[in-house]
């Protein structure tokens, strides 16, 4: 797993012109269609079924970190990269570090860098954008 931080390049990444990318910009009430995007993408790539469930829980928790810890509108974006999907989820808030230790909840980020094979988290003044891989085959 990687994670980076750029504290200077929040900015939003991108796949190849001409890729096709599935888009949702939501809030904390649309939840639940950024998981059906979600499974509809993995399934829609490939992914192996035992994969979906894991899939949706890392988009779900980097998702609900985006509306609820940094602003109250988000934007995901999905696309196929070869044989992996890529899932990146932006938002305008500033970046606030992890749990405490001892801290109920605040694991959201940790559980989807176990999840995805990949992970990278970019930070600064135009917001936070986490940009996860998961193997589609």
């Amino acid at each position: 797993m990687h994670e980076d931080r750029h504290p200077h390049d929040a900015g939003l990444t991108g796949p190849p012109p001409g890729t096709p990318i599935r888009n949702i910009t939501f809030r904390l009430q649309d939840l639940p269609r950024v998981r059906e995007l979600a499974e509809s993408e993995a399934r829609g790539a490939g992914m192996p079924e035992e994969a979906v469930g894991d899939f949706v829980i890392a988009v779900n928790e980097v998702a609900t970190n985006a509306v609820t810890h940094g602003h109250v509108e988000a934007r995901a974006r999905m696309w196929a990269d070869g044989d992996d999907v890529l899932v990146e989820v932006h938002d305008r808030g500033a970046w606030k570090p992890g749990p405490m230790p001892g801290s109920v909840g605040g694991m959201g980020l940790w559980v989807a860098r176990m999840l995805s094979s990949d992970l990278d988290l970019r930070v600064g003044a135009g917001g936070s954008t986490v940009i996860m891989r998961f193997p589609a085959k």
